[in-house]
């Protein structure tokens, strides 16, 4: 089966106001906008829910800031991991001064024995890491894609932009999920760092976690798992066929009250 390129794949989570999946939605319950107009149902390609697998990247900061909380981290990522279906793939990297693969893309649950061998040190280069794992997920065919970012703070060490990574991501339509994993003091640090977090976040269509750790990490991870699992997948032909690089800003509503919908804000069109 050939992909046209040219298909906005848009994954929408749509939660109540307890935080539940709201499943048995049709397509005439959603209306998808792009720059302000309504994409007409005739030219939305493919709906549905959850089917497809997804393949995700985990990205474990191993930067001296961390010491204290990688073995939280560790099994925070374990958590993740089990909670996928089998037919679901994940890549582990860590990321300090400089981004390692743990573990390529595989169905597997079990961390790589490496994984327990890292030592947290150096400078953080998270959108170094982001872009990294937008890198290893636009090879991959599947139609969901989606970044786990588990880090305690501030990039210090990056080549990339933020803006330049968290539109790498939208670009492929990967959803970010960020746990803040910084101690819940409120240092001006922590404060900016989960700021920068929450963007990416909420401009993907992903989650942001603010949490201490503990159980409530582990329960993080097992709900954002979850969450892959109970997304809606739209596809459409793009109403402004121009090939001209700009950026697209997309938006989707509920035809019911009371239901919270997210997705990514936008896309820039291919070029050429």
């Amino acid at each position: 089966m050939k992909v046209n390129t040219d298909l906005v794949v848009l994954n929408v989570t749509v939660t109540d106001k307890a935080g539940e999946y709201v499943p048995g939605l049709k397509l005439s319950d959603f209306k998808v906008y792009e720059d302000g107009k309504e994409v007409p149902a005739n030219v939305i390609a493919n709906f549905g829910m959850h089917e497809a697998p997804f393949a995700s990247v985990v990205l474990l900061d191993t930067s001296a800031s961390m010491e204290t909380r990688l073995s939280l981290g560790r099994s925070a990522a374990i958590r993740f991991l089990d909670g996928l279906r089998p037919e679901d793939v994940a890549a582990v990297y860590k990321f300090d001064y400089k981004i390692e693969q743990v573990q390529d893309f595989s169905s597997g649950r079990d961390l790589a024995p490496m994984a327990y061998a890292i030592k947290a040190r150096g400078m953080t280069t998270l959108y170094d890491a982001i872009f990294e794992a937008v890198t290893a997920l636009t090879a991959r065919e599947e139609s969901r894609k989606a970044i786990v970012i588990l880090s305690d703070g501030m990039d210090t060490y990056s080549k990339t932009s933020p803006s330049k990574a968290l539109e790498a991501a939208m670009a492929i339509g990967a959803s970010i999920y960020a746990v803040d994993m910084s101690a819940t003091d409120a240092s001006s640090r922590n404060v900016q760092s989960a700021m920068v977090l929450k963007g990416f976040a909420e401009k993907s269509g992903g989650r942001f976690v603010a949490t201490p750790g503990g159980p409530a990490l582990r329960d993080a991870f097992t709900s954002i798992a979850r969450e892959l699992g109970h997304q809606y997948t739209i596809s459409y032909r793009p109403l402004n066929p121009a090939r001209d690089g700009k950026w697209r800003t997309l938006e989707v509503k509920l035809s019911r009250p009371n239901l919270i919908v997210r997705t990514r804000k936008g896309y820039r069109s291919p070029k050429g």
